[in-house]
């Protein structure tokens, strides 16, 4: 049976996406004068990238929740008098929030579509945000956060994997390093406006991300390989059709995801006992490591902790050093989106890993020895620039591959037919770690500041053997091509 009378046999009991993608894409090819140049219209670059735009703004909402908590802890403390404990548990709680979005977001995303699923994701974070504006008491402020996290855990999966199912192969990897991208300059944005404006503004602030992706997902088309997966033959062709160009000829592209959706069934639900077979559990295993990874290497707690570092090597302003830092991030991960479609996934996350290892090594070094000399000493001092200046340097080496390329191949690798439920496992155990690693870095610190950075330096050494022995290059083959390899 052909896919196409497969998909009409069973369109009857095909799920609708929540927001359908439309015909204005198609009135373009014929009214293009309305937009003032067909030009812009059919050029597939320019068509991809605008979508992608448009879904990057879920992201720095991301950042921009993540990086609310740092610039603002001494105003809201004393604002609402929180205990250190309860402004710890405010922050903690964007985590427990994402980690019940990332449970949600396969299954919404599979369930209402790519779009529909950012949709649901921003109201909880207009929301939020709102609540946490007006809060009076600690309640407040818990609940705010939480549905910002549940908004953050259903972006942090449905957009890369949305990034990489309407890319073209040769853009697929600057593309989908976007969605990093834009969660540093989400980051970046929270602590430089937190600098000039007061707590409950910054709030505010934080709704204008989402308030603008809502209407941008009106004017965007629905991914192709999940409308393909629902039997949307029509409407699958349209959307490809406009991400490529109305002057492009995809039929060699529709034929390849048309074989694809073919060989597995839109209509069987596959359960975890499916999951041993080795085209699901290897790209699934690569990755869950990868976000794991991501994760245990210390990244959050190096960062939360980062103005601790910076005071201690003589820095009087911490939180004006924290947006530098934020500033290098983004840079680093800028370069990254450039490197991706030219080094490969695979070779940056090596010089990634090894360049973490490296630059952790140092700092745990340097404060080993620092709780062995004089504190008025000089060698005191210069182990503290050390120290930042490792730290940076560890920043920077983890927004060159471990930042965003884990998230891409995740993207990547998953079969389309176990990408839901596949994904918010991976996104889950990403979220679960970031809450572990958040919830003892202090801890950690406290022990042993150099011990604490040697177990991170070991989780990137062994980065750095996992990806050289498990982790595909993805570079320049298409999806189809990419999970075909698994079988």
């Amino acid at each position: 049976m052909s896919f196409r009378e497969d998909s009409e046999e069973g369109r009857g009991d095909l799920r609708k996406p929540f927001l359908h993608t439309g015909s204005w894409y198609r009135m373009g090819s014929r009214q293009s004068s309305m937009m003032g140049s067909s030009q812009v219209i059919r050029d597939s670059s320019i068509s991809v990238v605008a979508c992608v735009m448009i879904v990057a703004l879920g992201p720095i909402q991301f950042g921009f929740t993540s990086g609310y908590s740092s610039p603002t802890q001494a105003a809201i403390v004393k604002d609402l008098k929180l205990t250190v404990s309860e402004y710890s548990l405010f922050g903690s709680l964007s985590n427990v929030g994402a980690m019940v979005g990332a449970i949600a977001s396969g299954q919404i995303s599979e369930y209402i579509g790519r779009k529909g699923s950012l949709m649901i994701a921003a109201i909880p974070n207009v929301i939020g945000w709102l609540v946490i504006s007006f809060a009076r008491d600690s309640s407040f402020l818990y609940m705010g956060r939480l549905l910002e996290g549940f908004g953050v855990g259903i972006i942090s999966y449905t957009v890369p994997v949305y990034i990489a199912e309407i890319a073209p192969q040769n853009l697929r990897g600057a593309l989908g390093s976007v969605n990093q991208l834009s969660v540093t300059i989400g980051i970046l944005l929270a602590y430089l406006l937190g600098l000039f404006v007061q707590w409950r503004i910054l709030a505010v602030l934080g709704i204008l991300p989402c308030t603008i992706l809502i209407p941008g997902l009106f004017f965007i088309p629905e991914s192709p390989r999940w409308l393909a997966k629902m039997g949307m033959t029509e409407d699958f062709e349209a959307s490809l059709q406009v991400l490529r160009g109305f002057d492009t000829d995809i039929s060699v592209e529709v034929n390849e995801i048309k074989r694809s959706v073919a060989s597995t069934s839109k209509r069987t639900t596959i359960r975890f006992s499916q999951l041993k077979q080795r085209r699901y559990w290897l790209p699934l295993m690569i990755g869950i490591g990868l976000l794991v990874l991501q994760q245990l290497s210390g990244i959050n707690g190096v960062l939360f902790y980062s103005t601790t570092i910076f005071e201690s090597a003589g820095i009087s302003s911490g939180n004006v050093a924290t947006v530098g830092l934020g500033a290098v991030q983004v840079i680093a991960t800028g370069v990254t989106t450039w490197l991706a479609d030219k080094a490969g996934r695979r070779l940056l996350l090596i010089i990634s890993s090894a360049g973490m290892t490296i630059f952790l090594l140092i700092v745990a070094i340097s404060f080993y020895i620092k709780d062995l000399v004089d504190v008025d000493s000089n060698i005191y001092s210069i182990l503290g620039i050390i120290s930042v200046v490792g730290v940076v340097a560890m920043v920077i080496s983890f927004s060159l591959g471990m930042g965003a390329i884990p998230w891409l191949i995740m993207s990547e690798i998953l079969p389309i037919n176990i990408k839901g439920l596949a994904g918010s496992i991976a996104t889950l155990a990403n979220w679960f770690t970031a809450w572990v690693v958040t919830m003892t870095a202090n801890l950690l610190l406290e022990w042993s500041s150099g011990g604490t950075f040697t177990i991170y330096m070991l989780v990137s050494a062994f980065a750095v053997v996992f990806v050289s022995i498990w982790v595909p290059e993805t570079k320049g083959r298409t999806l189809e091509e990419i999970q075909w390899s698994f079988r």
